[in-house]
């Protein structure tokens, strides 16, 4: 299989109406302290990991924010110590421990104060990624010019959807779309669901919070995705969400496992175009006429 190599970048944005971003975003490498593998999965095992998340918060005054970041806090502390090739195990204590510290930072100042926040996070070691989540906000791959998306959002209408009482669609309008049924820090235990894939070369992944996917229709993004490179991507696809009247906070992270072969494309010099510089030569032999003419007249005049 053809080597690849993973860019990643992101764009969140509080969006026109609100002052603060509740979103928080995160895109890192860490080392690990073991490659030792023993599996056959593994086998494309590096000694780094590439660490990506999206989180949503939500709560009172500013308690949303604070909970986003809290989250992306306990993902960071956890995997300082990344001392297993088990992306699965290390994202589910990460989960567990952002879960308990929101949890616990809520819960101090009563029931009707509590904060919590989605989470969507991945960890990819070579080119294996996992995926976990919690909430509504997303993951997608591109893969073959086909958008997929990866995670399950834990939403009312999600529900509805997967019970045949909704469709796709009238999920999408209905009024009670942002109505999440799991989230980090309302309650002391919150299941997570957590995925495995191996990225193949030119694949595109995307992860992104409600205000993005809620307002920018799946081909869109896809072809933003396969048309951009990761930062201006991102870019484009928050700035999409707004103009369509997203009011919500935006955000986008989006990763490119680039071929090779588009890494080591041989940078092609600008060339005139054929005839250009007999037609430059004919125009300065003109001009220098010209001055020759100029001068014999001149020196006429004189004498």
């Amino acid at each position: 299989m053809e080597d690849s190599r993973l860019v990643v970048s992101a764009a969140t944005e509080p969006g026109t109406v609100r002052e603060a971003n509740e979103d928080a975003v995160h895109v890192a490498t860490v080392p690990l302290l073991t490659t030792v593998s023993t599996s056959v999965e593994n086998a494309n095992a590096s000694g780094e990991l590439s660490v990506i998340a999206v989180a949503d918060g939500m709560g009172g005054y500013q308690r949303g924010e604070v909970a986003s970041r809290m989250a992306i806090d306990a993902l960071i502390e956890r995997l300082d110590s990344a001392d297993t090739t088990d992306l699965v195990l290390m994202l589910k204590q990460a989960f567990r421990l952002a879960n308990e510290r929101i949890y616990a930072g809520g819960s101090v100042d009563g029931e009707h104060n509590m904060m919590g926040t989605t989470l969507v996070a991945g960890l990819i070691n070579g080119t294996e990624i996992a995926i976990g989540n919690v909430g509504d906000s997303r993951a997608y791959l591109v893969r073959a010019n086909s958008l997929t998306q990866i995670s399950q959002d834990h939403s009312l209408v999600a529900e509805q959807v997967a019970m045949g009482a909704m469709t796709a669609q009238e999920a999408r309008d209905s009024q009670h779309r942002n109505i999440i049924t799991r989230a980090l820090g309302h309650r002391q235990r919150v299941e997570a669901d957590f995925y495995e894939l191996t990225l193949l070369p030119d694949d595109r992944l995307l992860l992104s919070s409600d205000g993005l996917h809620d307002f920018v229709e799946e081909d869109e993004m896809r072809q933003i995705l396969l048309r951009d490179e990761p930062e201006a991507a991102a870019r484009a696809l928050v700035a999409r969400a707004l103009e369509l009247g997203s009011t919500d906070n935006v955000s986008a992270l989006c990763a490119w496992m680039v071929p090779i072969s588009v890494l080591e494309r041989p940078v092609v010099e600008a060339r005139e175009p054929v005839g250009a510089s007999t037609g430059r030569i004919a125009v300065l032999a003109l001009i220098g006429l010209l001055i020759i003419i100029a001068i014999a007249a001149y020196v006429l005049f004189i004498a």
